[in-house]
């Protein structure tokens, strides 16, 4: 019997650790494809792609990592600067990403298409599952609809980004969670300094 072709969405290392050794597991022929234009700034993104590296080899799986294109996502992004982390950026975000994923699958004969997206705890699973079978079907692909966060999912990724050494970084990615993230620390060492 044929192994399924599997592409997986890798939005950041820790979130793969769990759901691509389980995909392999399970007996599918998986290939990781880290999208990266939403991370800001460059020298982040370098240091996730890194990490997608060393997992792709713990994990003896290929990657793959298009070119770093960031301007693509700030075009798509930009009327939605003003938007609060989880709002409507975050959902076109996740299309930008799955789209780019679903066309690499579709050029390159995969059947399947899943992501790790879902193992945060601050991400919506359902919203993040209903873009990804609706990309998958406009590209004749199967989705793959995992919610990775059950089941001790993101626990389990903490310990293991642990074991490997992963970056782990502290903000989704983008330009925007940056600057939230900034702008909560600096709130933080003013408060905590008074």
């Amino acid at each position: 019997m044929e192994k399924t072709r599997l592409l997986l969405h890798i939005c950041c290392a820790p979130d793969a650790t769990v759901p691509w050794p389980e995909l392999l597991n399970e007996g599918c022929e998986v290939v990781g494809y880290f999208y990266g234009g939403n991370i800001h700034p460059a020298a982040e993104y370098e240091r996730r792609a890194e990490a997608v590296r060393t997992l792709s080899q713990a994990t003896q799986a290929p990657a793959v990592l298009p070119a770093y294109e960031p301007e693509v996502w700030l075009e798509a992004t930009k009327e939605l600067a003003d938007e609060p982390e989880r709002g409507r950026r975050c959902s076109v975000c996740f299309g930008l990403q799955l789209e780019a994923t679903a066309q690499y699958a579709a050029e390159h004969g995969f059947t399947h298409l899943c992501t790790t997206l879902t193992i945060s705890p601050h991400k919506d699973a359902a919203l993040i599952n209903r873009i990804g079978a609706e990309t998958a079907a406009r590209h004749g692909l199967v989705w793959v609809e995992r919610i990775w966060r059950k089941k001790d999912g993101f626990k389990r990724s903490v310990a293991e980004s642990k074991r490997l050494g992963l970056y782990r970084q502290n903000y989704c990615g983008c330009i925007y969670s940056l600057r939230s993230r900034e702008a909560f620390d600096a709130a933080y060492v003013s408060e905590a300094s008074k």
